[in-house]
């Protein structure tokens, strides 16, 4: 991932869907192909690609392989089978909105009377166009929210919500990368992200080959920081944004909002509108993932607290729309109230 060169993390090439394997970073950068719609989804559940707007085009891209798979069979069963796997897809991680939107966006041109190479025609061009835009919308996002990224700022991100959360570029990421191509000077301060390390993972690891500058901190350095004032921004991604703006974003990301508004420091979401769920009227009505213990019990293979211990493991939480300053979307920049300026964004 050299400086300035946009490589994308998940795409569609000889009938299967490729993507950077981000189970395999930083040690070694992989990629992983998945010729089936079951392989797919494992992809997805275990997280050798995530982050919303990837997933979104991981559902466009998943239609589209049971297409595939299915286009020897009668008109009757395609279209069953096409049903049945979008369905399943759509189902793989129940938080994140754009994966679901992959999907409808595919599902909203199944008309079982028209031919079956037709369809394989129109689900082939739409998931490329979902995947294209989804570089030119976060490039948007970089640059709008690149505004409000000041000289000499130090930067909270938390998880990853850079180019391997996309197709490429990055949301949170893509305003940071922005604003550096700038030409502004900024540090970026990282979290790991526990328990799956998405920060010091991936995040790292994509500002170290941006040459951004950068500092990996741990979770629970947050706060200190804060008070000592290293801390001029925070910025995230989101999974989720209800109406109300209610934001679902990976487990932690509440934490650093209360920090953050208690150290009164701005709080800055990254999210391209699809993220917006206007059928989801309040943060509390989102679903939240809840991933297997082992996760926490295991690091890699190896053990680091007790077998039989009990553990809770959501993946994501809700951050109040009281405590976020901005959501920057590729198309502007709302401020509070939510309920009131996320409207402007309404399809």
């Amino acid at each position: 991932m050299n400086t300035g060169k946009i490589v994308r993390t998940i795409y569609f090439e000889d009938d299967a869907v490729k993507m950077i394997d981000q189970t395999k970073l930083p040690s070694k950068l992989v990629i992983h192909t998945c010729v089936t719609v079951k392989s797919l989804i494992e992809a997805i559940t275990s997280l050798r690609v995530r982050g919303a707007p990837a997933l979104g085009v991981a559902g466009a891209y998943g239609v589209l392989l049971s297409a595939i798979q299915h286009k020897e069979e009668n008109c009757e069963q395609f279209y069953m089978h096409l049903r049945e796997d979008a369905k399943a897809i759509a189902e793989a991680r129940p938080t994140a909105v754009n994966l679901q939107w992959g999907v409808v966006a595919q599902e909203k041109l199944l008309d079982i009377s028209a031919p079956i190479e037709k369809t394989l025609h129109l689900l082939k061009e739409n998931a490329k166009s979902i995947a294209d835009k989804d570089l030119e919308n976060n490039e948007m996002i970089g640059k709008n929210g690149a505004a409000l990224i000041e000289q000499n700022d130090s930067i909270l991100t938390h998880c990853n919500a850079g180019a391997l959360a996309c197709v490429g570029y990055g949301t949170a990421l893509g305003i940071i990368r922005f604003a550096y191509a700038e030409g502004k000077k900024i540090h970026i301060y990282v979290d790991e992200t526990r328990p799956l390390c998405q920060g010091s993972r991936l995040t790292a690891w994509e500002l170290l080959h941006e040459n951004i500058p950068s500092t990996l901190i741990t979770d629970n350095m947050a706060g200190f920081l804060m008070k000592q004032g290293k801390i001029q921004k925070v910025i995230v991604g989101a999974d989720r944004i209800a109406a109300n703006g209610d934001v679902a974003n990976k487990i932690g990301t509440y934490s650093l909002s209360v920090l953050a508004y208690h150290h009164n420091i701005p709080f800055i979401v990254a999210a391209p509108t699809s993220t917006i769920d206007f059928s989801c009227n309040l943060g509390e009505e989102i679903p939240i993932e809840e991933r297997d213990g082992n996760e926490i019990i295991y690091w890699h293979g190896i053990q680091n607290a007790p077998e039989s211990v009990h553990t809770y493991n959501p993946a994501f939480d809700i951050t109040p729309a009281n405590n976020i300053s901005a959501i920057v979307t590729e198309k502007g920049i709302a401020t509070q109230p939510f309920i009131e300026t996320l409207k402007q964004f309404k399809p």
